[in-house]
């Protein structure tokens, strides 16, 4: 019996292509870079199934020209990467891998703030670079997180994940959502318009999809209505937040700190405004990647993947309306 063709964009953990190794023909793209778009289209172009990453473009003109494709998963939470539109129009289902990472980033989340707080990448790259000679009583003075205000933007399962790290803290949570969520209220969470929590926050944590009505999100006006103090996170997606003003209002001491797990655009290039500043922590988007979360994402899209291949349907499936179409 012929197997399935699959093409995977990227190596991913072997929990996952160990799943997927008996049940179709797997070509793995070899570099670190995902492919060329004009590669992945055409690669696809022959696969019964593909396995992709964010950082895959999957248009509706690839869609339309893949004919031959009966699934999309991919390794991520989030697909914006994917017309799910006219993967849905052509009755492909897309799948994704769904509240595996919600911890692992809320840790991540939780680490940017502090380090970026108490200034923690400052104070060791002033140690390696040989500046420590003595205690000083107003070197590296940070910002405390017990007692102060964090504004969640975006109250789903991360962001209230984070909320309840923050409580260990002794922090007071305010949020912004389109609708009130129950379960925040009921741990005394007050919601706040987005200009309200800006104004409020001591912290302010992204947690919010990327779609028209949340891209550059924080600008300079919503920058303006921070606290000079405040620190800025953001482990959400890039474009949320607009990086030139960000590095003007930083640069211009305008608030205090910004640690970002994503950027605009991503990766970042080497001579970047926001590399020059020592207020601005920057990590290559790791919020998920521990070995076991990892692990499950990889093992969640093979799944996926190997539904779709025998025509049932995703576990996790990002547009359901593909099965009643």
């Amino acid at each position: 019996m012929v197997k399935p063709k699959v093409f995977v964009t990227r190596a991913i953990p072997q929990a996952g292509l160990v799943r997927l190794q008996d049940v179709c023909e797997l070509t793995v793209w070899p570099d670190e870079l995902p492919p060329p778009y004009e590669t992945l289209r055409a690669q696809a172009a022959q696969a019964d199934g593909l396995l992709c990453l964010l950082t895959d473009r999957i248009d509706a003109a690839l869609i339309a020209d893949c004919t031959r494709l009966k699934v999309i998963s991919q390794m991520a939470v989030g697909y914006d990467n994917i017309d799910i539109a006219a993967a849905t129009a052509r009755g492909l289902p897309v799948g994704n891998t769904p509240g595996v990472l919600t911890e692992t980033t809320a840790d991540l989340a939780f680490t940017l703030l502090l380090a970026a707080a108490r200034r923690i990448s400052e104070g060791e790259r002033y140690v390696r670079a040989g500046k420590w000679q003595t205690w000083i009583p107003t070197l590296l003075m940070g910002q405390d997180i017990h007692g102060a205000t964090l504004a969640i933007i975006g109250m789903g399962r991360i962001g209230m994940a984070v909320a309840q790290r923050a409580s260990g803290f002794n922090m007071r949570v305010i949020y912004v959502n389109p609708r009130p969520v129950e379960a925040a209220a009921a741990r005394g969470w007050q919601r706040r318009t987005l200009e309200q929590a800006l104004a409020e926050a001591d912290f302010v944590s992204l947690h919010t999809p990327l779609n028209a009505a949340t891209r550059y999100l924080i600008n300079a006006a919503a920058l303006a209505r921070m606290k000079p103090t405040c620190v800025l996170v953001n482990t959400a997606r890039g474009a949320v937040v607009d990086p030139a003003a960000l590095y003007e209002a930083l640069k211009d001491g305008r608030i205090a700190a910004a640690a970002l797990d994503v950027t605009e655009p991503e990766p970042l290039p080497a001579a970047h405004p926001l590399l020059t500043l020592d207020n601005c922590l920057i990590v290559p988007h790791i919020a998920s990647s521990s070995v076991a979360t990892r692990n499950r994402m990889a093992t969640m899209a093979a799944d996926n993947l190997a539904a779709g291949l025998r025509g049932e349907r995703l576990p996790y499936c990002a547009n359901p309306a593909v099965y009643s179409a």
